[in-house]
């Protein structure tokens, strides 16, 4: 069995090592540890690997408090102490923003923290029913694999989902399409907890009726989803209102946000209501300012900077999270904000909303970032700019873009939106 040392991380929090001069990436393994490793693959220019025992242990090593950490993908760096994680992610934002940005970053915002265990209000678990053991599993995918791990319990997600995963499975195994299940969609928020089935086949009479009494007895919404996402229905609420909205608060604004099962809501809400705190101290929003909001969603910071500000626009590319943001804001009776539709990836002036005067925007785009809009963002001449960035990589692009539009980089800091991964997201402001 090979033998190594650990040199440093990458940044999906694996090992590094360096084996007859190659680069091999260890699963499991941390900076200045001796472990005896398997290979998993071999590739021209590296190798991967799996730690299989610590030889010695780094200092910052810890027992992961899940059960199944050694064979779950769901989360990769329990073993490593939380503050160490912070730090990581701090180190790699600075990598990212010299490497793709060319932008040398000394000081950072202090991260916004939040619980580390039962923070994930959703998820999308995979189902697999093993015939020949005539069991079902229910969860993530295992590390290094397209498998199904076998768990029965998960730290990571919100408590009312992850202490009955071993139900959900024993649940599934009693169904009579058990094996057209492939999806379970996750939400567990504010007024409620549901659960979307995905499923290839027509559940039967019987089915319904356990999914029913499964909701019932655990307090859950059910949703079926046998098609598209438009084909989401509810089938069972505790207050039998089948067409009762989900929500979540912010409750420092007074703000309710209401939606549908399939429509993007934050990870971890308890961060997500300090990170909508920062924003708007970023920002500093004020009675007369006018702000442009792109990539608004359901109006998770557009709401909250509506309270304080003259008038606020909110873009998003999908006319059903467009609709649904309009109705949020009538829902809490806020006049000054509205919303539109449009492909944030092309030319933005031809729209009427785009010819208004704005002198303060935010930014939160996915992963793939905004840099379109950061080409652009010169001729809106506005002075202030807050991005929230769920990829460090594609933000340090379009920092660098900002910054050859005139603006300077004046904070930045990690949000610890999903503990015990190696996902970095950041805000930061800009100024000119």
């Amino acid at each position: 069995m090979p033998q190594t040392i650990i040199t440093s991380l990458s940044h999906e929090g694996r090992g590094i090592a360096s084996i007859n001069g190659k680069t091999c990436f260890i699963s499991d393994a941390l900076p200045e540890e001796e472990v005896n490793f398997d290979y998993v693959k071999k590739h021209r220019n590296y190798d991967e690997g799996k730690a299989t025992e610590i030889l010695k242990a780094a200092k910052s090593r810890v027992e992961p408090a899940c059960a199944h950490f050694a064979i779950c993908g769901g989360c990769s760096l329990q073993h490593l102490k939380h503050a160490e994680q912070i730090t990581f992610k701090e180190t790699v934002l600075k990598e990212q923003l010299l490497h793709f940005g060319g932008i040398e970053v000394k000081t950072t915002l202090l991260p916004i923290l939040g619980p580390i265990y039962g923070y994930r209000s959703r998820a999308r678990l995979s189902v697999k029913y093993l015939s020949k053991k005539n069991t079902a599993l229910v969860g993530f995918h295992e590390k290094n694999g397209s498998f199904v791990a076998n768990i029965d319990s998960c730290k990571i997600l919100a408590i009312s989902v992850g202490e009955k995963i071993l139900h959900l499975r024993e649940l599934i195994a009693k169904l009579s399409i058990l094996q057209h299940i492939p999806q379970i969609e996750v939400i567990a928020l504010d007024n409620s907890t549901a659960l979307t089935f995905r499923h290839l086949q027509p559940f039967s009479q019987l089915d319904i009726t356990m999914l029913k009494e499964f909701g019932k007895n655990n307090d859950f919404q059910i949703y079926l989803q046998p098609a598209g996402n438009a084909s989401v229905h509810s089938i069972f609420t505790p207050s039998n209102n089948e067409n009762a909205y989900l929500s979540y608060k912010l409750a420092d604004h007074n703000i309710e946000i209401l939606f549908k099962p399939n429509d993007f809501t934050q990870i971890n809400q308890a961060v997500n209501q300090q990170m909508v705190a920062r924003a708007l101290e970023l920002l500093n929003p004020e009675p007369t300012d006018s702000i442009l909001d792109l990539f608004c969603g359901l109006g998770n910071f557009t709401l909250p900077l509506a309270k304080k500000c003259a008038k606020i626009i909110g873009i998003e590319g999908n006319h059903i999270m467009v609709e649904q943001a309009t109705q949020n804001a009538k829902h809490n009776a806020i006049n000054n904000a509205e919303f539109h539709a449009a492909d944030l990836t092309k030319e933005l002036l031809s729209h009427n909303w785009s010819i208004q005067k704005f002198n303060k925007i935010l930014l939160d785009p996915p992963r793939t970032g905004a840099l379109e809009i950061c080409q652009q963002i010169s001729k809106f001449n506005a002075k202030v700019v807050c991005y929230v960035s769920c990829n460090p990589a594609t933000l340090a692009r379009d920092a660098k873009e900002l910054l050859n539009q005139g603006y300077s980089l004046d904070k930045i800091g990690i949000i610890d939106m999903f503990p015990h991964t190696s996902h970095v997201e950041t805000i930061a402001s800009f100024s000119k």
